[in-house]
This record gives C-alpha cells, structure tokens and sequence, in this order.
C-alpha cells in the first residue's frame, strides 16, 4: 500500500482529539534521540565513563524492547486510552525523576522507567488515531509517520536547546510537555472502542508474541532486525563520542547534526520508502538499501578524522534508516496471517534489544581498539541481518505480495515503527 498516495486531502481537517494523540506522538518519540546531544556533558559533569553514560540508551530500550512483548497483551484488556495515560504518567514521573538526579546510575535507572512508559503510549498511538481520524485511516497513518519524522528530527534540536542551558533541561522539558499531553488526551480523547466502527479488540494471550518468534518468517525478520537496530544506535548513540575529539562537543551543535539526521529519516520514511516499495518487492529493497547502509558506515570508520566527513555519513546514514525502518515494519505486517500487533509486539521486542546492546558495546570497542572499530562493526552487523534476510528469503514470499487493510497496518506500525 502507498500509504503517501491515500487520504491526503483531509489530513490538517482532524478532530480535536487526533491533534492531542498527535502531539504527545511527537514528544514520545523525540525522547528517543533527546539525550544524544547531552552525553558528552552528562559524562563531564557528572563524572561518568562513555560507557557509563551510553548506558542511558541501553536501560531505556531494554526496558522499552520487554515491555513490547506485553503491551498488546495490557491494552486488549483495559483499553487503549487507558494505556495511553499509563503511558505519558510514567514518562512525565521518570523523566522530571531523571532531572533531578544527581548520579549517572540513577539517571540510568529512570531512563528504564522512561522507556516502559514509552512502550505502552506507543503501542497504542497510532490505532488511537485511526479510529478518530476524519479522512480516512489513510490520513490518520500520513499524520502518525509525520509525528514519528518530527519527533525523531526535533528530540536532538531540543535537547540540544535545552542542554545548552543544563544538562538537566531536556528532560525537565520532556516532562512538561508530556503532562501537557496528558491533560490534552484525558481532556479531548473519548474513552471507548480502540477504532470507530471496529469492535472492542479480543484480549490476546500473554504468551502469544513470545510463541509468534517461532513462525520462520517473523522469527527471519526479527533477527535481521537485532542486527540492524544494531547499527542504527552506533551511528546515533556513538557518533557524539566520535565528534567530541574533532572539536565538537556543545549540545547545540550535537542538536543541530541530528536534526539533520532526523530530517533525513523523515524525508525517506514517509516518501522515498513507498516509492520504493511500490515500484520493486520489499525484500529486494532491503537487499538494495541495507548494504548501502554498511558502506556509508564504512565510509564514517575511515573518515573518523574527518568533521565533515562523519557528519556528512551521519546526515546520509539518516536517508538509508528512514527506508529500512518503514520496509522492515511493513514485511512484518504482510509475512505472517498472525494478528498484527502481536507480531509486531514480538518482531520489536526483539529489535529494541538489538538497540540495547550497541551503544555501551561501540565505547568499549572505541577503548579497547580505535575510534573508528565500532562503525567497522555496524557495518558487519548490518551485512549479518542483509544475509539473513537472503537466506531466509523463502519464508518471506508473502511480505513481498500480502496486503492488509488499513487498520491492521496503523496497529502494527504504532508498535513496530517506533525506532
């Protein structure tokens, strides 16, 4: 499906209610790269080791990646608004908690509050904002990855607003406008059935995504997305350590790259990918686009010395994430006939881990080797998930032909499309 192409006429004509979920979709998501432009500072002043300090990536998306694994199984039972306060009251609670902190360690700790919260809205977002949207289910998915581009392009500019000021602002800032999108979705938002016309949805077994990664064709994508996330938090959680010797160091200027960067991962996520996919099957994209992804991470290892050279890797690094993100959600939409938030539970579950591990794991490579090995290492471990996309590719025959209506599809990328 072309999402790009469908519903576009009516997608600034929503309700009240659409534009609150909107919001606190744009705030949730910028929490993903809001703490890239204050590493460096948080290392210096709170006298905390990179690895230390990348630490607060990991606790995040472990907690993020286990918690995934059993929010269909929550938001089945007590509903989807429901969930969403869930979620935004323990992002606003860990968030000002992580301002207030004193130490890296309980920094670390409250970013793993952060991310459960941050599981829970955004599993339930994006089916929120189908059944309000006028226009069209279409529509209400255009707005959703427009909210997932601005969030990801704004969370480093604020952060490094913000840092430039205290380390401490980015989060209090989060915090803030995170209760104002509670107060906004408890306000606005009608309790009731997840989507208008669709019936309340079955409560689904916990164990449904743990035994839905025994399926080859989710099991394959889930893999290669491990490997994938893998790279995708080298180039965004280790670059800042990487330019802090060339010169670069301020939280404004760190804001501003990854502004770049989130820009980047907008523009192809929302246009290029249905481009893309409407014109050649999904799996050959992937077999195109992540290789490309290897090279320019190759390209940032022998340019380590480089300023303009790594922020240039970064910024064309962004343009080859926004395709893989939207491609890889939408194989694990078509492959399977399971319903689509339990796989999508599982298949990010998965994916999030992978993303835990790299950030702590490319500093210590950097201590242990060069600057340069942990990109040499992204670019292997995305050659690992190309192959394994390529060996399996047997399995993944239906993500290549499958269609799904619009509905299943808002609830697999609310949860699937959230890194």
């Amino acid at each position: 499906m072309n999402r790009a192409q469908e519903g576009t006429g009516s997608i600034l004509h929503q309700p009240k209610a659409v534009w609150a979920v909107a919001f606190a979709c744009v705030v949730a998501f910028m929490g993903i790269g809001l703490v890239d432009p204050i590493l460096p500072a948080i290392a210096g002043e709170l006298g905390a080791t990179p690895t230390e300090t990348e630490m607060l990536f990991t606790s995040y998306l472990v907690i993020t990646g286990i918690a995934m694994f059993f929010t269909s199984w929550l938001s089945s039972r007590i509903g989807a608004k429901r969930t969403l306060l869930i979620g935004l009251g323990i992002i606003v609670v860990f968030a000002l908690a992580a301002g207030l902190s004193q130490d890296v360690e309980s920094i670390i700790g409250f970013r793993a509050g952060w991310g459960l919260g941050n599981a829970l809205f955004i599993s339930t977002a994006l089916a929120t904002i189908v059944g309000a949207a006028s226009g069209g289910a279409s529509s209400a998915i255009i707005l959703y990855e427009a909210a997932l581009g601005l969030g990801l392009a704004i969370g480093p500019l604020l952060g490094g607003i913000l840092g430039g000021i205290s380390w401490r602002g980015p989060f209090f800032g989060t915090a803030a406008l995170m209760a104002i999108g509670f107060i906004a979705i408890i306000t606005l938002l009608k309790s009731g059935p997840t989507t208008a016309g669709q019936p309340k949805p079955q409560p689904t077994s916990v164990s449904a995504p743990f035994r839905a990664l025994a399926r080859p064709a989710l099991g394959i994508l889930a893999a290669s997305a491990l490997f994938y996330n893998i790279a995708f938090f080298v180039l965004l959680a280790y670059t800042p350590f990487a330019l802090v010797p060339l010169g670069v160091e301020t939280a404004m200027a760190l804001g501003f790259i990854f502004f770049g960067w989130g820009v980047s991962v907008a523009i192809t996520s929302v246009w290029v990918a249905p481009v893309l996919t409407a014109r050649m099957p999904r799996t050959r994209v992937l077999w195109i686009v992540m290789p490309l992804l290897a090279i320019d991470l190759l390209a940032a290892a022998l340019l380590i010395n480089s300023v303009v050279g790594l922020i240039t890797c970064v910024v064309v690094g962004g343009l080859m994430l926004g395709v893989l993100n939207t491609v890889l959600t939408e194989c694990v939409m078509e492959s399977t006939d399971l319903p689509r938030p339990v796989a999508s539970s599982a298949y990010s579950g998965v994916r999030f881990l992978g993303g835990a591990i790299a950030p702590p794991a490319a500093t210590l490579l950097a201590a242990s080797f060069t600057a340069a090995t942990p990109y040499y290492a992204a670019a292997g471990s995305v050659l690992i998930a190309v192959l394994i996309v390529i060996v399996g590719h047997k399995h993944l025959r239906a993500a290549d032909i499958g269609h799904v209506s619009a509905l299943e599809e808002a609830e697999s990328i609310g949860v699937a499309d959230a890194t």
